[in-house]
């Protein structure tokens, strides 16, 4: 697997598992890009990357003269005429940034969802995502908002996986739905569940069977040690062992 999106409901912990999952291929040796697509996500927090070095990451749609440059528009100007397959191929090495072996690119909020808004960021971060996962080697994890708002149809058909995390609960659940149905609209074919914060096996249960549809990849126990890694701004992965145990499960079975 190569190039994995991660989805579901804000708060079940995608950044957690993105993140997890990135420190994984980079122990099997990979190149490793970690690309928050979430607005609200924090990627760099999941990774641990100390604040003063997440905070030199700009997010690619705030920058303005980048996007003016590359695709003839200024963000916010209102205008419908600029290139739609601007220059991107530089951006990956020259806006990353790497720690422990991981690169963390941050997207930043794209204008609206669905077939997409018409302005110049928002071209320029379906170029960009487009780029990652058409016409690189790496391995991509691209840690998502409860949507698709990122992929179009192209890229869609070079997501090797597209993950749902749930936790459960009812709510968590209809979001996966929702994920599932805008994941299948445009092309997707390989949706996988991950559980997340699962405390006992009634809970396993519970989604095993409200997801029996989907094929589930594994589940990640609730963890106060998860909890306190993120107070501290450390990575669960490298300080909650049953965590990284359960996560490089997770990357068997999607290799398999």
């Amino acid at each position: 697997m190569k190039k994995i999106a991660i989805s579901g409901k804000g708060g079940v912990g995608k950044s957690t598992l993105a993140a997890a999952i990135a420190y994984v291929y980079a122990e099997k040796g990979q190149r490793v890009y970690a690309i928050d697509a979430d607005p609200d996500g924090n990627l760099a927090g999941a990774l641990g990357i100390p604040p003063q070095l997440a905070a030199k990451v700009t997010p690619i749609s705030e920058m303005d003269e980048l996007i003016f440059e590359r695709t003839g528009a200024r963000p916010g100007s209102g205008s419908t005429f600029f290139r739609l397959n601007p220059r991107v191929d530089d951006i990956p090495e020259r806006f990353s940034l790497e720690y422990s072996g991981v690169h963390l690119l941050v997207m930043g909020t794209i204008s609206a969802g669905g077939s997409g808004c018409v302005c110049p960021e928002s071209a320029l971060l379906r170029a960009l995502v487009a780029h990652l996962t058409l016409r690189r080697d790496e391995v991509i994890v691209l840690d998502m908002e409860a949507g698709v708002e990122h992929l179009g149809r192209a890229t869609a058909s070079a997501v090797d996986a597209f993950i749902v995390v749930v936790e459960p609960g009812l709510r968590s659940i209809q979001t996966a739905r929702t994920v599932q149905r805008l994941a299948q609209d445009i092309g997707v074919s390989r949706i996988f569940i991950v559980g997340n914060k699962i405390r006992s096996q009634p809970d396993e249960q519970f989604l095993r069977e409200h997801v029996s549809d989907l094929p589930i990849l594994g589940f990640l126990p609730f963890s106060d040690e998860v909890i306190e890694a993120d107070m501290r701004g450390q990575s669960a992965y490298h300080t909650v062992p049953v965590l990284a145990e359960a996560a490089r499960a997770i990357v068997q079975r999607l290799e398999e």
